[in-house]
């Protein structure tokens, strides 16, 4: 069963959030997929197995 997309909502200061989306749409990337891949990439560093539909999130 597929779950649906959660929310996530995040306040930065104006000026930084249209710096943030100018770089992104330079790369023809969304902001979301930046954020998605930061995210990723923290919850790899940190050792936190994850994948898409599994609820097992356990650091080693």
């Amino acid at each position: 069963m597929e779950e649906k997309p959660a929310r996530l909502t995040v306040l930065i200061d104006a000026d930084r959030k249209k710096a943030f989306e100018a770089l992104c749409a330079s790369q023809d990337i969304t902001a979301s997929q930046v954020v998605r891949q930061l995210i990723r990439e923290y919850l790899t560093r940190h050792g936190v197995r994850w994948s898409p539909g599994s609820a097992d999130t356990a650091a080693d």
